[in-house]
């Protein structure tokens, strides 16, 4: 491959509000390879595409994702924020059925987000939830295909037990003494360190690859960090602006 993997990091979201479903249909248009979302589970179990624990900064709500039942999240104002107009709340199920629809290759990135007072009911609900969509047990010829990152070991081991044929992306954006820096947990061969951590320890990558592993760098957004992992010749770059980093590789 001549050129990383493009995915939007939480769509187009340095044009449109984060997690909307305008977000992510910019992001297709612009010919991003691949988008990353971040999923919480709302009171009566449904996976949402939020980042925040907290519902403020991204809408008209207060107080706790998972505190709020699904029907209750759906008459919040998700768009408004960014001063782009209102957006409705995006479940998973609905950014599947979107991606879908694009009837093209899509790479997802779905990051489980802990601590949750749900613990391993977010992972189990995720491999559910692509089961249903047949997208768990990657095959010839499908289209989609979704890999699960997450910063919780325990989490990607979780998913690894109960969907072994998913990929795992074992994500970080701090390295204590002896951790992580040659070794992923078993099955798990793609490295997510974040565009500060790669600044901060330029052998990162050099040694995650040597140990024959793929690396997706987040978030990438300004032209000199686009320049140190392109030279680092890293397999995936994460961004908010999938455009400008496509152009950047001349694509």
């Amino acid at each position: 491959m001549n050129h990383p993997l493009v995915f939007a990091h939480r769509g187009a979201s340095a044009a449109l509000p984060e997690h909307t479903l305008a977000a992510y249909l910019r992001a297709l248009e612009e010919g991003a390879d691949g988008l990353e979302c971040d999923v919480r589970l709302t009171s009566d179990g449904h996976l949402v595409c939020l980042h925040d624990r907290r519902l403020e900064r991204v809408s008209n709500g207060r107080g706790r994702v998972s505190a709020y039942t699904l029907a209750q999240l759906d008459q919040l104002d998700f768009g408004s924020w960014r001063g782009t107009g209102p957006a409705p709340l995006l479940t998973l199920e609905r950014l599947l059925r979107a991606v879908r629809a694009a009837e093209r290759p899509v790479r997802l990135l779905v990051e489980t987000k802990h601590p949750s007072r749900f613990g391993p009911e977010v992972e189990r609900r995720l491999v559910a939830l692509l089961h249903r969509h047949q997208l768990a047990e990657p095959a010839g010829g499908e289209p989609v295909q979704v890999t699960v990152m997450s910063f919780s070991t325990l989490a990607v081991r979780r998913i690894r037990r109960l969907a072994p044929a998913l990929p795992t992306v074992l994500l970080r954006d701090l390295l204590t003494p002896g951790a992580w820096l040659h070794r992923l947990p078993p099955g798990t061969r793609i490295a997510g360190p974040s565009i500060g951590l790669v600044r901060a320890r330029p052998g990162l990558v050099p040694a995650l690859r040597a140990g024959g592993n793929q690396v997706y760098v987040w978030t990438v957004n300004e032209p000199a960090d686009l320049a140190l992992v392109r030279g680092h010749r890293v397999d995936g770059v994460i961004t908010d602006r999938p455009a400008e980093v496509l152009a950047a590789f001349g694509r």
